[in-house]
């Protein structure tokens, strides 16, 4: 527990953690302040994100930036997971679509083009394995695809019924899923020499032990799922009290908030040179919600939903899912960037987001 303790000393961010007592006992005392609840929840969000971020940095220093990377995205969703899993209980299934893509977006654009710019404000010229970038770029432009089916079938054919959009949506599921096991397979198993990280300088940082570094993962990851919970639950009343719309909220807020933890681990990956960890928690965690976590929502729906969910989602979605996917495949194509680079990448996310404050879509 030392590295631990000394860590929380000397990182002012960490005092932050006495938020995560106050917003459960917020919580209990008064459940209608909204606002109130909100603002705390992101305050102890922040502190958590930050010792994932450390403890996900120790566990990639002994496996490898590859493991690393795939280990923080799991965690990442894992609280998304939940989210999703909470408000499709609730019936809100145009919510959890609008986190789905917004998350999908965010990851590939948000996150990705942050650490290009962070590490390219330290580093000159910084490269990252370019064969595991454009793998998961396919992979994703394979979701975008099979996430593009159910609302093309829609439009193109309107006496095709909810009953047939059901049905594709749990057949695309089941390829989607067994696509991500066949990535996993390749990437981690039969091909894993060719998705390794490039060599870096050492940091000289010691990282904390395997076994401190993998409770604080378990345990970090549990609190910010309970804090995501309060959070999810003042959102949308907190977001009428600062003007924001619903589809902003679901496609912005909650996948911004859902994705601090991948995202202190991502930055602190880019200023320390070491973008192939970045880039896999970006990626990675991208192509994880298309392929995994999407499918997974929709055929939970038919055991814990008040109805079964589909994958069609609104026009624009799918348009910017679509777009951030062509810009990945894009900037990764060199395994090099730079921080104009990450400006650019930032630039377009920022179009999503300006479009869906000011002229939000009607979320289906």
């Amino acid at each position: 527990m030392n590295p631990l303790l000394k860590e929380i000393r000397h990182n002012p961010l960490l005092w932050l953690l006495a938020f995560v007592p106050v917003v459960f006992a917020a919580h209990t005392l008064t459940p209608e302040a909204h606002t109130l609840l909100f603002v705390l929840s992101v305050l102890a969000i922040v502190p958590l994100a930050v010792l994932l971020s450390h403890a996900t940095e120790s566990v990639a220093a002994k496996t490898g930036d590859a493991v690393g990377g795939l280990l923080n995205a799991t965690l990442g969703n894992l609280t998304e997971l939940i989210i999703a899993l909470a408000a499709l209980r609730a019936g809100q299934y145009g919510l959890v679509k609008a986190s789905i893509a917004g998350a999908i977006v965010t990851n590939s654009l948000f996150m990705l083009g942050a650490s290009f710019l962070l590490g390219g404000l330290k580093h000159h010229v910084q490269e990252y394995n370019r064969g595991n970038a454009r793998l998961q770029a396919g992979l994703l432009f394979l979701a975008t695809i099979a996430l593009l089916m159910p609302s093309a079938v829609s439009g193109a054919d309107p006496t095709a019924g909810s009953a047939v959009t059901d049905r594709l949506s749990v057949s695309l599921s089941v390829l989607l899923i067994a696509a991500y096991g066949l990535g996993l397979l390749f990437t981690l198993k039969t091909h894993r020499e060719f998705f390794g990280g490039a060599d870096h300088a050492e940091t000289g940082e010691a990282p904390w032990p395997m076994g401190l570094a993998l409770a604080t993962l378990a345990g970090v990851t549990i609190l910010v799922a309970l804090v995501s919970e309060v959070f999810i639950e003042s959102v949308q009343q907190a977001a009428v009290a600062f003007g924001m719309t619903p589809a902003f909220v679901g496609f912005v807020v909650v996948a911004l908030v859902g994705a601090a933890a991948e995202m202190a681990s991502a930055f602190a990956g880019a200023r320390k040179n070491r973008l192939d960890l970045s880039v896999g928690i970006a990626l990675g965690s991208s192509a994880q919600i298309a392929l995994f976590v999407a499918p997974v929502l929709v055929l939970l729906s038919y055991l814990i939903g008040p109805a079964p969910m589909n994958l069609q989602f609104w026009p624009g979605a799918v348009v910017m899912m679509l777009i951030a996917t062509m810009t990945v495949s894009l900037v990764t194509n060199s395994g090099r960037s730079a921080w104009f680079v990450g400006v650019l990448v930032l630039l377009v996310y920022l179009i999503f987001a300006m479009t869906l404050y000011l002229l939000p879509p009607q979320v289906p």
